[in-house]
């Protein structure tokens, strides 16, 4: 009787990402044998063509990038823990990888990081994307990056799926930073009144950083 398979056990097989596996699917080049009652897919072992395997894959050329990121200077011991441990969780799964940091707000979307990682996932270059949290990516808009990754067959890990413990004073940082940008729009053109209403704002922002 021929043997059916997981995607994880066709994926390792193959040596590919199950990402890869629902690439193929929608691109024809290897559908599911069957559907199980779950919709889970399973794949017949003689469906799995020799010429599809490891080094003769598309994605064996691809690599696997390591994202790390804080917010300001006085969190650098924390971007040396987040790499360590991005660097243990590639190696101990056997994975060459890049790994990439920055140190900038997660409401900036110029870090040089970022635009190279984006470019990269753009340019087909990249088979999965490992992340600490979440968060670490960006504060707003992870998900249009996760959706451009699913288009793109990116597998995404993310190894903690708790809250982040610097998760309050980025938070505290980002909405910092908004309140300098309207700011500097409203200052100016308006009266005192707004401006003392920033004022408070920054205020109490800074009093949620500091605790």
């Amino acid at each position: 009787m021929d043997k059916l398979l997981t995607i994880l056990e066709a994926a390792e097989l193959l040596g590919v990402s199950r990402s890869t596996l629902r690439r193929w699917e929608r691109d024809n080049v290897l559908l599911p044998d069957e559907r199980t009652s779950g919709n889970q897919r399973r794949y017949r072992l003689s469906s799995i063509r020799p010429e599809m395997c490891h080094s003769n894959s598309k994605n064996s050329k691809k690599k696997t990038i390591a994202y790390a990121r804080v917010s300001s200077h006085d969190q650098k011991e924390d971007l040396q823990r987040q790499k360590k441990l991005l660097e243990l969780f590639c190696a101990s799964n056997g994975w060459k990888f890049e790994l990439i940091s920055d140190l900038g707000s997660g409401m900036n979307y110029y870090k040089k990081g970022l635009k190279n990682l984006i470019n990269s996932i753009l340019e087909d270059k990249v088979e999965r994307l490992v992340l600490t949290h979440k968060d670490r990516l960006l504060r707003f808009g992870a998900e249009l990056i996760f959706s451009i990754c699913e288009i793109r067959g990116v597998e995404i890990l993310i190894i903690n799926k708790g809250e982040d413990t610097t998760f309050e004073e980025d938070l505290a940082k980002d909405v910092l930073e908004i309140i300098t940008v309207f700011s500097a729009r409203l200052y100016g053109s308006r009266g005192k009144k707004n401006k003392k209403l920033i004022e408070n704002m920054k205020k109490v922002a800074e009093n949620a950083n500091r605790t």
